[in-house]
């Protein structure tokens, strides 16, 4: 083969490799899910008894007379299917690490963890996440294409911070930075530090090129970070703005990390479309959201993540100062009706990773059941869809029970919108979990 001509191929396949396409069921492949009550993701009700035809990968017919020629046929028995559910705010690549592993750990382990933390996922009836910071490319890829099992990945790519920001993992001793110098983290695609718009622009693009279906800055302090105290604004619009534009180029969005009012609303007037944990927003603030029409993604954060870490600890000092503002916080997006999605933030605990449904059934403490659901659901399935066509899965729907809509689907033994506990004992309550129309678990009776 001529030089040109080879390096043609190559660039061919390498187009080929960054642009992947999920795997999409077999079209005569048939399901027919009969006798079952359909909660369609945004309801506040269940359905009359009909069924569900899946189709290759698609829900295709809805109704009593949904019937196919040799379709594997599931007898609900009165049961409820619903959408898979969608955390809007998970780690990928970061639930089954020490932070000592995550920033100097062979890299290879911290795939295989990670591919087995993402089935563990799948079979706790999660069938996507919003990955909103870390190197989830590679195992996305995977998972796409049949090589591994575990939910739909919308990933975020390194997150973007400044020096000294939350993200920015170095030491003291790492200190004084050299131009174009890369630490661990930054190398392994975990974070990436940035402290000038054309910096910020350049990180952007990087992870677009990777094929990040949105862009996540730290915009202000965070609580793990140890050089990073909670009420610092740490990028400067500029800055911020820079990432807006560039992800708005390829037709996507900028959400932002961020707990203060002044942190917030710098964000907001960089043009950023959604902002994560929001705790400690104030009155104007909340206001500001809702007439621009700013996404709020934020977590009913569980205790033992406050208590992990040791008192006296940077981090503990910094989480004290959170957790008590978080009633307060979802209180305000009540009040002024903000666009509000769902997510858990777990990070280095494989035990609280497993509570991921039991943290999305805590949110009765300010919703009702059908509201928690559709938030899980159809609603994180929107915020999802700011991505446009950098959603991976595109133009695919997700979180609902519509015709048309792919087929992410759980049976469950029970009513969730009676008893939101059963969520949270996927083991028991999920009998089969479905995602792409492919079912990866079937606990029904013979």
């Amino acid at each position: 083969m001529k030089p040109l001509a080879l390096i043609g191929f190559l660039m061919a396949a390498l187009s080929m490799t960054a642009g992947a396409q999920p795997s999409v069921a077999p079209a005569g492949q048939a399901t027919l899910f009969r006798d079952v009550r359909v909660f369609d993701g945004k309801s506040d009700r269940l359905s009359p008894p009909t069924s569900v035809l899946v189709q290759g990968n698609r829900i295709m017919r809805i109704g009593a007379d949904a019937a196919a020629a040799g379709a594997q046929v599931i007898e609900g028995g009165g049961r409820t299917l619903m959408p898979g559910l969608i955390d809007a705010h998970w780690h990928t690549m970061l639930i089954r690490l020490t932070p000592e592993q995550a920033i100097f750990g062979d890299v290879g382990y911290l795939n295989i963890a990670a591919a087995a933390e993402a089935r563990a996922t799948l079979m706790r009836g999660f069938t996507s996440v919003r990955d909103m910071g870390g190197p989830s490319f590679g195992l996305k890829q995977a998972i796409d294409r049949g090589v591994a099992e575990g939910p739909r990945i919308f990933p975020s790519g390194a997150m973007i911070t400044v020096t000294s920001g939350h993200g920015d993992f170095r030491q003291l001793s790492d200190l004084p930075r050299s131009h174009g110098e890369l630490s661990r983290m930054e190398t392994i695609g975990g974070s990436a530090v940035a402290d000038s718009p054309d910096e910020v622009r350049l990180r952007t693009r990087e992870q677009l090129m990777q094929g990040a279906s949105q862009i996540k800055l730290t915009a202000g302090g965070g609580v793990s970070s140890p050089f990073s105290p909670i009420d610092v604004v740490t990028f400067t619009e500029p800055e911020i703005h820079a990432a807006v534009v560039a992800a708005e180029n390829w037709g996507t969005y900028v959400t932002v990390h961020a707990f203060t009012a002044a942190a917030i609303q710098q964000a907001i007037a960089a043009g950023v479309k959604c902002v994560e944990h929001g705790f400690l927003m104030d009155e104007a603030t909340a206001k500001m959201m809702a007439e621009k029409g700013v996404w709020l993604s934020i977590q009913p954060l569980p205790d033992e993540m406050q208590t992990g870490f040791p008192e006296g600890s940077v981090q503990r000092e910094k989480a004290d100062q959170i957790f008590p503002a978080i009633g307060q916080a979802y209180q305000l997006a009540k009040k002024y009706r903000l666009k509000t999605a769902w997510g858990t933030d777990v990070l280095f605990s494989e035990a609280l990773a497993r509570r991921q449904g039991a943290i999305l059934a805590s949110l009765t403490q300010w919703y009702t059941s059908a509201e928690t659901l559709a938030m899980a659901t159809g609603t994180n399935a929107e915020l999802l869809e700011m991505s446009g066509k950098r959603d991976p899965y595109y133009p695919g729907k997700i979180g609902v029970v519509q015709e048309g809509a792919l087929a992410d689907l759980l049976l469950v033994d029970g009513d969730p919108l009676q008893n939101i506990n059963l969520v949270a004992n996927p083991d028991r309550s999920f009998m089969i979990i479905m995602k792409d129309g492919k079912i990866y678990k079937n606990t029904l009776p013979k």
